[in-house]
């Protein structure tokens, strides 16, 4: 199982101590640097600057979503960035949700039909195809890469959760990215996107199973189970999360979490994690690197291939928290 970071994924570190962590992950271990996108700082451009600072770390998109650019935009970022990594670029691209969806002015609807589109785009522009591509949700006519792509395969995972997106994952990509899934439900998934896979021709067992699991270490363990407490009640405010977390059982947690958040503030929300919430989901809360480790198996069994280490700080010193995360990693 091979163990990768994120950055940024809340927005919370500078852009320019980015080549500098990336340059320390690299050194320690990690096989990938993930950047995330929602109202956050861009993945794009901060995955640039890894690229051009590292030899070896992968770098990939947890997640690109795909309501922000067009397909031929879409297929334009990946190109660039896996020319300036040298092929070390994985593509992860998500649906979206009706909120991001808002701000950017387009529509959220048929999210099946539309990424299947976007995907057929983007892959033929990637081949280096002209493109005269009249679908349902996507049009894209007379449009070809002025350069000559490299040839690779860049790798592409779906997010996905629910019963038809995961199966979707299996039959048209190269894995599964997951958010917010305890060992339980991982194994729900990739159950589906094996049927998936299966359906398709595929060999099940050559597909990534990528999950994300939050960590933070602090002498202070409840000043860490704070951070992360405060990280999960945004996603219990998330319509399509709040679904997910029901169906793993928190339901009524949940509920308990909304309410206060529409009756008070985000705070009184956050004040209703329980510790049941907390320990049930991938939120560790560690006094050291070994300890996080030693809970990440349980995913590792659960069917992931790649676990992702999102860290959320629980002081003001966001850069050498996890400068400090970093280097233990490496010593471990």
């Amino acid at each position: 199982m091979k163990l990768d970071i994120e950055f940024n994924s809340g927005a919370q570190l500078p852009m320019d101590a980015i080549p500098a962590l990336a340059r320390a992950a690299e050194g320690s271990g990690f096989d990938c640097a993930w950047g995330g996108e929602a109202n956050n700082k861009d993945p794009t451009v901060m995955l640039a600057a890894v690229a051009a600072v590292t030899a070896r770390l992968e770098l990939g998109t947890a997640v690109y979503h795909m309501l922000g650019r067009t397909p031929v935009s879409m297929a334009l970022h990946a190109a660039a960035l896996d020319e300036l990594s040298g092929g070390r670029f994985l593509f992860g691209l998500g649906i979206s949700n009706p909120t991001i969806a808002n701000w950017h002015g387009v529509e959220f609807d048929h999210p099946l039909s539309r990424i299947r589109e976007y995907l057929e785009i983007v892959g033929a522009a990637l081949r280096g195809e002209k493109l005269d591509y009249q679908g349902r949700f996507y049009h894209a006519r007379a449009f070809k890469l002025a350069f000559k792509p490299s040839g690779r395969g860049i790798p592409v995972y779906l997010a996905a959760f629910g019963p038809q997106m995961s199966r979707l994952a299996g039959r048209l990509s190269d894995g599964v990215l997951i958010n917010m899934a305890n060992p339980r439900e991982i194994r729900r998934i990739v159950d589906n996107v094996r049927e998936g896979a299966r359906s398709a021709g595929k060999d099940p067992d050559a597909l990534e199973i990528i999950c994300k699991v939050r960590c933070c270490v602090a002498g202070d363990r409840a000043a860490a189970r704070r951070a992360l407490g405060r990280i999960l009640t945004y996603y219990a405010l998330a319509d399509y999360y709040r679904d997910l977390l029901a169906r793993m059982g928190f339901g009524e947690e949940v509920a308990a979490i909304r309410e206060a958040w529409r009756a008070s503030s985000f705070q009184a929300a956050t004040g209703q994690v329980t510790d049941r919430l907390l320990d049930g989901l991938p939120l560790v809360a560690g006094e050291s690197v070994a300890e996080v480790l030693d809970q990440v198996q349980a995913y590792g069994e659960a069917g992931a291939t790649r676990v992702i280490l999102p860290y959320v700080p629980c002081t003001d010193d966001v850069v050498g928290e996890i400068r400090d995360f970093i280097e233990a990693f490496g010593r471990r």
